[in-house]
């Protein structure tokens, strides 16, 4: 097969395996481990694919999320290690977005002895919690709720946002990749999520490696656009490889 064909027949493949290793990829096409790297480059650089230790998976279309109390139920401890180091960032009297996610749900007990801090936030979850707290200034955007993220969304939310300062803001995402950049399968969610990063004097986005390689629908922004990104250090070492050959700004948290 010429290369082309080869790197098709990888694509069929994955499609009915999911998963693949090298070695399982040099018996089945009958070639040299450097033909398969080549070929697996050559598909990951189409972002078709992502490369895994040993291996390769197809980069997977995210179609929908998981309701928010099935997301919280996921990656635990690294989302508890990437709020440690989100949190450090976190000056008193600043002015913070927290937007609507379980990762920035972790930096909540995080937060509540910074003195003169305000926290903007889309997120239901996150008001109820600080609520206790008196010495926080608590704002919620307001908007269409989401029933599904427990937050508010939509024209409405862009719209407050507009009209706020925020020093730093702390972006979920539920799907990111380097060629893609951080995406959703909600239309609803992009245009709040923009016009955060044009109002943040400093965007980072907070989100677990397992989300790496995952796509939606719609781009909220370039992995560029943001000041940092935190993820935690089993994200794969060719990924890390190419974000930082963009200059991307990336912080590596370990995990308990």
């Amino acid at each position: 097969m010429i290369p082309d064909q080869r790197r098709e027949h990888i694509l069929k493949l994955l499609q009915e395996r999911h998963v693949l290793s090298i070695s399982e990829l040099t018996s089945m096409l009958s070639v040299s481990h450097m033909t398969v790297r080549r070929d697996i480059q050559a598909l990951e650089n189409e972002g078709k694919v992502l490369s895994v230790t040993g291996g390769v998976r197809l980069a997977a279309r995210l179609k929908s999320e998981p309701s928010y109390l099935a997301k919280a139920q996921l990656e635990v401890p690294a989302k508890r290690a990437i709020a440690r180091a989100a949190a450090e960032l976190v000056r008193e009297n600043f002015t913070i977005y927290l937007d609507a996610g379980t990762t920035t749900l972790q930096m909540v007990p995080l937060l509540t002895d910074k003195a003169g801090l305000t926290v903007v936030t889309n997120d239901f979850n996150v008001v109820g919690h600080l609520m206790e707290y008196p010495n926080i200034e608590l704002i919620h955007t307001g908007g269409v709720v989401s029933h599904a993220d427990h937050s508010s969304v939509g024209q409405f939310t862009a719209e407050f946002l507009r009209r706020v300062n925020v020093d730093i803001a702390f972006v979920a995402s539920s799907s990111w990749d380097v060629d893609r950049g951080s995406t959703t399968p909600s239309e609803a969610k992009v245009v709040a999520k923009q016009e955060l990063l044009r109002v943040a004097s400093k965007s980072v986005l907070t989100v677990d490696s397992t989300k790496y390689g995952k796509f939606g629908t719609f781009t909220v922004a370039r992995l560029e656009e943001f000041d940092l990104i935190i993820t935690d250090d089993r994200l794969p070492a060719n990924a890390v490889q190419q974000l930082r050959e963009r200059d991307i700004r990336l912080q590596l948290v370990p995990v308990d």
